[in-house]
């Protein structure tokens, strides 16, 4: 699949800011056999007074931005063409928990996709005992990693309800179990927390969704936001696979990856710091269409 994609962050200040310095990670990733970025460009408005581009440790490219200068608003856009490959199906080849230590010991590798960094508990994602009850209560005698995963996925889409006024940013994964309400980072978040208090490596990824329409209706621009879901580690044979527990299904070519981390701290569309004693408001519009 090619998609051409757009993304508008709009940030409006109560008070003018002084200042400030921001982390932006909306272009979408290049990962090899997943997606390829043919192009894509980002712009601010105003203009920044300085402008990096790097990549951080969990290899996902980012932009840092610094102002100098007062500014009432902010505008961030992005544009990008990207191709999404189909993957292939494969058979369950991961181990039981009472196999996965094991095959855990023999990774000696502590790059960015090693699964160690995701094994335990991440800033935003401490440990919760009562989720760790919920996935102990999904897991039945001889469940592979990726069956608990499948049915850990499944089970969290049935129980929680998709409400975009239930939660916050800084909703904690317990605030959202009990609410049972949220949006996809608290459906992303609370698998992370079960996932791992099983034993089982677990991931956050942040990016887009091609989003269809119902039919007979038209497709709203820019009516989409950002999306997130979840990627597991299924031993060392079965590798990482990516799960969407907010709709239920296998991440496929309909979501396109921005990067990849612990929680979403590590890659929050944008982040940083800001010179003001007033509130602000954000809105984010995105656009997804498939390209014949």
């Amino acid at each position: 699949m090619l998609y051409d994609i757009s993304l508008k962050i709009t940030y409006d200040y109560e008070v003018p800011v002084s200042g400030g310095r921001h982390l932006v990670r909306v272009l979408p990733a290049t990962l090899p056999g997943r997606q390829r970025l043919v192009v894509g460009s980002l712009s601010c408005h105003p203009m920044p007074a300085e402008r990096t581009e790097s990549i951080d440790f969990f290899a996902n490219p980012f932009t840092s931005i610094l102002f100098r200068n007062s500014h009432a608003d902010l505008t961030i856009r992005m544009q990008a063409r990207v191709q999404v490959e189909a993957q292939a199906l494969t058979a369950d080849f991961s181990p039981d928990l009472t196999g996965l230590p094991a095959e855990l010991a023999a990774c000696w590798s502590v790059d960015a996709d090693a699964p160690h960094h995701f094994a335990g508990p991440s800033p935003l994602l401490p440990e919760a005992t009562e989720i760790a009850a919920y996935a102990r209560d999904t897991v039945t005698d001889g469940m592979t990693v990726r069956q608990i995963a499948v049915a850990l996925c499944d089970r969290i889409h049935r129980d929680f309800t998709y409400d975009g006024e239930a939660t916050t940013v800084n909703t904690t994964p317990a605030e959202a179990f009990k609410l049972k309400r949220g949006v996809c980072q608290d459906f992303a978040h609370v698998m992370i927390v079960a996932l791992r208090s099983l034993g089982i490596p677990a991931g956050y990824v942040s990016g887009f969704l091609r989003t269809i329409p119902p039919p007979g209706k038209e497709r709203l621009e820019g009516a989409d936001a950002m999306h997130a879901w979840v990627r597991v580690w299924c031993g060392t044979t079965g590798g990482w696979l990516e799960l969407d527990p907010t709709n239920n299904i296998p991440a496929g070519t309909d979501h396109i990856v921005v990067g990849h981390g612990r929680d979403y701290g590590d890659v929050a569309p944008v982040i940083g710091v800001l010179k003001s004693y007033g509130s602000q408001t954000t809105k984010q519009a995105v656009d997804v269409i498939p390209v014949p």
